[in-house]
């Protein structure tokens, strides 16, 4: 639902053992069904595949594919720990969950701005597996499409019109002033530690007229009736989260300070669209039934893709601040929930046990929280 202030409506009678008419075929859990693993998945939403049309465009040195594995997970070799998140399986398949968790959410688009019906240059920055830029490039086979990554996780049989290439965004850019129409950005919440020089780059290499769109999401679970309580599993979460952020030194909050950093950079006529994007099938609106489906299957597929480096890594570590941890319990003090604090490091156990809490929380029918982008 498009708006800050507007609440999602709740549907009290939800029967969980049966499908909604939303138009998507749930289990009984409340996940979308479907009779194929999740790795299919990709090939499902995008509907690309290797046909006379596309192009090996992989061109890559072998250290690039020395990965470092750490607790189970693979994680980019290139600028080794700039990114927290792995790039294995796991976290391609959610790259294209999320992929079409966001379309839905933007009405069935792959952007919103008004681009026009014959951009000529276009660069993806974070690509990913490269999904937006793929069906970017086939609904716009005249443009030259560029997806930029640390990870080559990206398909070997692209559209003719795009082309990959691994790079940092917080180098300097080696492209040419005004080279692009249009630069698009999706989910760089924790991997930018300077935004302002970074958004410098971005207008330097936009071209005059030109249009850059990011899409971002906050990380911090909430509710309009109070239902994710101030402690609960959810609620600390979100904390842990911004907690983690600041340790790391690259914010998980770019969803709220973006629209203040590209007007400080001097973009014009600078837009922001936002969303609260229900977390489950709680809602009796059925369109954000549906988005709440695919939205609560993102949430469960990326719950330790998004925490095991961090909280392995860096909350607990010499923590300045509180660290809410899944097994302490609130103190009452004065009205106030104080969280008893610990500079102990999380154990891969302890992550594990925290991320089961979190499933449950997901999946409580009683809770309806929702996530803002």
């Amino acid at each position: 639902m498009e708006g800050a202030n507007a609440q999602i409506p709740i549907n009290d009678k939800i029967d969980t053992d049966t499908d909604d008419d939303s138009g998507v075929e749930t289990s009984a859990y409340g996940l979308p069904a479907s009779p194929l693993p999740l790795v299919a998945l990709s090939r499902i939403f995008s509907n690309h595949n290797s046909s006379s049309s596309e192009s090996d465009t992989t061109s890559l040195s072998s250290s690039i594919y020395k990965y470092r594995f750490e607790n189970g997970r693979r994680y980019h070799a290139y600028r080794d720990g700039e990114y927290w998140g792995p790039n294995d399986e796991k976290a391609a398949d959610l790259n294209d969950i999320s992929h079409h968790l966001y379309t839905l959410i933007l009405g069935d688009k792959l952007f919103l701005a008004p681009i026009g019906d014959s951009p000529q240059r276009v660069l993806d920055v974070g690509t990913g597996t490269g999904i937006w830029a793929i069906d970017f490039a086939d609904q716009f086979p005249s443009a030259e499409v560029i997806g930029t990554d640390l990870s080559p996780i990206q398909p070997p049989y692209v559209p003719i019109n795009l082309r990959f290439e691994i790079d940092d965004c917080c180098s300097e850019w080696a492209y040419g002033k005004g080279s692009f129409d249009f630069i698009h950005v999706r989910g760089l919440y924790g991997s930018i530690a300077n935004w302002p020089k970074f958004y410098a780059e971005v207008m330097e290499h936009l071209r005059p007229g030109g249009y850059y769109e990011q899409f971002e999401i906050s990380v911090v679970p909430r509710s309009d009736d109070g239902t994710v309580e101030e402690g609960s599993t959810l609620d600390r979460w979100g904390k842990n989260a911004i907690e983690a952020g600041k340790m790391f030194g690259k914010t998980l909050e770019i969803v709220d300070l973006q629209k203040q950093y590209l007007i400080d950079a001097k973009f014009g006529d600078v837009v922001e669209h936002r969303f609260k994007v229900p977390i489950g099938p709680w809602s009796s609106d059925s369109r954000l039934r549906k988005i709440g489906l695919w939205n609560q299957l993102m949430w469960n597929e990326g719950r330790e893709t998004w925490a095991l480096a961090l909280y392995t890594r860096v909350l607990g570590v010499g923590a300045p601040g509180p660290l809410y941890y899944c097994w302490q319990l609130p103190i009452r003090v004065e009205s106030a929930w104080l969280i008893q604090t610990t500079s102990m490091q999380w154990s891969y156990t302890e992550v594990q046990a925290y991320l089961g809490q979190v499933k449950d929380a997901l999946f409580d029918r009683n809770i309806h929280s929702y996530m803002e982008l």
